[in-house]
């Protein structure tokens, strides 16, 4: 099953002129997202009855035509599969000419919101949903693992703040690319908007902790690796390009 839904490129979408921002895209694709989890009886509203929430583990962004400011954008998604604790979701977005400008892939885990126990999906559930494998807007089946670089060149440090801190209690997934954007070097910044997108998370990150984004290039992607203050656990690795 295919899910649409309608959205409007809005002022604080875009940014370096009247393009939409890498983030407001993640925005629409989340929100469309929970959109078709509503739905399906698997949504924010109904967390207090199930019990259950679906936490982002990987996002592949393209961007083929990045849409501009005002723009009227319908935006598909659907789900790719579910088989034990996971879930893969793919996105189309398109503009007004119906020309295909956006393409995404995700990854999702199953937890207990009660227990923040990792739960096997249902097949009643998973019925629900009336996956599509057939249809994929990357021709490989899964995202690889991105690897950690040996070595950085520069450091970024943020502590968490509440206004970073989603629904249930961590921070929100899009942030996480906005600690990327920061901790890049002046010069790759202002090269943005870039039309990569790839973000692997590893480990929640809460309010009132502290983090480092250690910047690397190579093959020339931007690469930002987030972890702890003690540089020992890894929250997420970000790639730009």
């Amino acid at each position: 099953m295919i899910y649409k839904e309608n959205f409007k490129v809005g002022l604080k979408d875009v940014w370096k002129g009247n393009e939409v921002s890498n983030s407001a895209i993640l925005e629409y694709l989340e929100d469309i997202a929970a959109y078709h989890s509503d739905t399906v009886g698997y949504g924010i509203n109904t967390t207090k009855d199930t019990n259950l929430n679906w936490l982002l583990l990987d996002w592949k962004v393209e961007v083929i035509k990045r849409p501009t400011y005002g723009e009227n954008l319908e935006v598909h998604t659907w789900s790719r599969g579910i088989e034990k604790f996971w879930a893969f979701r793919d996105f189309e977005i398109y503009n007004e000419k119906h020309e295909l400008c956006v393409i995404a892939t995700s990854k999702w885990l199953l937890v207990n919101s009660k227990t923040a126990k990792i739960e096997r999906v249902d097949p009643k559930m998973a019925e629900k949903y009336n996956s599509e494998p057939q249809k994929k807007v990357f021709p490989e089946e899964n995202l690889d693992k991105i690897k950690e670089p040996d070595s950085f060149e520069s450091k970024f440090e943020y502590k968490v703040r509440r206004k970073d801190i989603d629904v249930i209690g961590h921070m929100h997934n899009i942030y996480y690319l906005d600690l990327a954007y920061e901790a890049l070097p002046e010069e790759e910044y202002q090269k943005r908007p870039f039309n990569t997108v790839r973000i692997m998370y590893k480990k929640e990150i809460k309010l009132g902790e502290t983090v480092h984004c250690l910047y690397t290039k190579q093959d020339k992607k931007n690469i930002i690796t987030i972890k702890d203050e003690s540089e020992k656990l890894l929250h997420a690795i970000v790639e730009i390009y």
